[in-house]
């Protein structure tokens, strides 16, 4: 399943970094975020997450989101969130960035990771950017939308339609895959941007990249190596053969 250049490449590396997607976090049963499981009220996501519909309708949203979080709170880490937790203790540098914002990598026992999405188990402050807990406070439509001290509306703290990533998160991204020795794309189609260029950045600046999706992508024709098949079987097989 894995080629001899690649135990080797990391066997032998001082620096990973990981791109991971919406097919980790599908492993664990979280609805995807445009499959049918994800519609609610016959509403469409691009209606709801964005900052004009949460000023126009706060409550409707953080209904939505309230019900997405009870989902992802059902949910338990897989053994591909395991295993990636597990290589952050074996590298010197180990840098995982993900788009999703379920939060199941933290859960797994992650520590470095840049969440190029948000986190959609923390909030903030629409006025003042301070940021609450999901144990801060639950919605509760009888309440009412939270506001914070300084009384501004509170929101989900990800990224909506519209919005600009978190650029220290991005900046960050970028610094891990250029100085990699492997980067691996996992679970995700490299078609959303600008994620989509980071298996490409770590390319040319000389990284042995890998990916690993159940079908092939956008850049499959580019890496080093493609290992067809799910994360959470193929992760903690690949841990297994670098620790030994």
């Amino acid at each position: 399943m894995f080629s001899e250049t690649l135990l080797k490449r990391l066997k032998d590396a001082q620096s990973v970094a990981v791109l991971t997607g919406a097919g980790v976090s599908a492993e664990s049963g979280v609805p995807t975020f445009r499959g049918e499981e994800g519609l609610w009220k016959k509403y469409r996501p691009e209606e709801l997450a964005n900052f004009e519909a949460f000023m126009r309708n706060p409550e409707l949203v953080w209904e939505w989101y309230n019900f997405r979080r009870n989902l992802i709170n059902k949910v338990e880490p897989n053994p591909g969130h395991y295993a990636l937790a597990e290589m952050e203790k074996m590298f010197p540098n180990f840098h995982l960035i993900t788009q999703n914002v379920d939060n199941l990598h933290r859960r797994a026992g992650s520590e470095n990771i840049y969440e190029l999405h948000g986190n959609i188990m923390r909030n903030r402050c629409v006025d003042c950017s301070k940021r609450y807990d999901y144990d801060d406070f639950q919605f509760s439509p009888n309440e009412g939308v939270p506001r914070c001290e300084c009384g501004g509306l509170i929101r989900p703290d990800v990224v909506w339609f519209g919005e600009m990533l978190p650029q220290e998160q991005l900046r960050k991204s970028f610094a891990a895959a250029r100085t990699c020795d492997v980067f691996m794309s996992i679970g995700t189609s490299a078609v959303v941007q600008p994620a989509g260029n980071l298996p490409l950045e770590a390319l040319d600046a000389g990284a042995y990249v890998v990916e690993i999706n159940p079908e092939r992508t956008v850049i499959s024709s580019y890496v080093h190596e493609t290992i067809l098949g799910k994360s959470g079987e193929i992760l903690p097989k690949l841990l297994e053969q670098i620790e030994h």
